[in-house]
């Protein structure tokens, strides 16, 4: 694997489970008990904006519960490591690469800990409650919401993420299902420009035969045996 400088690494929950942080959809189609159409919609949040908020109030401060685990310091060991290129694109809205010590990190999916003001378009860093619709820090308005991608909504920075792809020599997912699109497409993507594609997951996902290899496991036993091989190539 010498010929490898660029790397781009997606993460999943999958990455997070070890940590204490649940998974999207358990077997019922549920998460958290809530049905997705009812807190992770535009149209839950005009229908039930209170439900929504205190969803996210709960899994706000959960978060700040929770500590990074053994792949999260692998990824951020390779992050400061890695001299060529690399960006971790995450699907998580959880902040645990980077509390890791990861620097490189795109989050498509949003992040729990900012908060997205709809009158001026802000994103403002958030750790407290949304319910009681505090005011905007920049424009005084009460128009804040989770700063995360809902369904029917635009992942972030799918310009940057796919600029990353065509310059990779290497895509690696970890922890995903495969389920979610547009990230579950990136494979399709690396493969038709040639890039080597590997999966690091709990069990096949769904897209697990378009990988040129597939390693399964917990993430925290299967991701820094290979952060340790690909630093050490």
């Amino acid at each position: 694997m010498t010929d490898i400088r660029n790397i781009v690494v997606l993460t999943g929950a999958g990455v997070s489970a070890e940590s204490g942080i649940d998974t999207f959809r358990d077997a019922g189609g549920l998460w958290e008990q809530h049905r997705v159409e009812d807190v992770a919609t535009p149209e839950a949040f005009e229908r039930d904006p209170e439900l929504v908020l205190r969803f996210y109030d709960m899994r706000r401060e959960a978060i700040q519960q929770k500590h990074p685990n053994a792949a999260h310091e692998a990824l951020a060991r390779l992050d400061r490591e890695w001299e060529g290129g690399l960006m971790i694109v995450t699907q998580n809205v959880d902040d645990l690469h980077e509390r890791a010590g990861a620097r490189r990190v795109v989050h498509m999916h949003g992040t729990h800990l900012n908060a997205w003001c709809t009158a001026c378009d802000v994103r403002s860093p958030w750790t407290g409650t949304l319910i009681e619709r505090p005011a905007c820090p920049d424009c005084g308005e009460r128009s804040l919401r989770p700063d995360v991608v809902w369904f029917g909504e635009m992942p972030y920075r799918m310009d940057e993420i796919f600029a990353a792809l065509r310059e990779a020599d290497l895509f690696v997912s970890i922890g995903t299902s495969g389920a979610v699109y547009p990230a579950a497409g990136f494979v399709r993507n690396a493969n038709d420009l040639g890039v080597r594609t590997l999966e690091l997951n709990l069990e096949p996902s769904q897209g697990s035969a378009w990988f040129d290899e597939s390693r399964h496991g917990p993430a925290t036993q299967v991701v820094p045996p290979w952060v340790d091989e690909i630093l050490a190539a």
